[in-house]
């Protein structure tokens, strides 16, 4: 028999998940500080793009890998990748293949 957990316990069973989102937080922080800043700039489309960006930025630096690599080295063959396998353009699956 299977003890059920709760969803806030799922870090139990999959070690690779945090406990905090701490980090995330910190890496958020100076977006967030700066968001009244750039209300008015680009349109309301761009904040999906935007915070994309961020997040590809803010995943390499956690990893200690350039972005500017890692951007090289994937966005050429975008267009051409199949979209079933996108998962291992992340910078996480890119810097273990590196």
């Amino acid at each position: 028999m299977r003890l059920r957990l709760g969803p806030l316990s799922r870090f139990l069973e999959y070690g690779q998940l945090e406990l905090s989102n701490n980090l995330a937080e910190n890496a958020i922080r100076p977006i967030a500080i700066g968001r009244k800043n750039w209300l008015h700039v680009g349109s309301e489309r761009a904040g999906p793009r935007v915070a994309a960006i961020i997040s590809i930025v803010e995943s390499c630096r956690r990893l200690n890998m350039r972005v500017r690599n890692y951007l090289v080295s994937v966005l050429p063959g975008l267009a051409d990748f199949p979209i079933n396998r996108i998962g291992e353009l992340t910078p996480t699956a890119w810097a273990a293949r590196t």
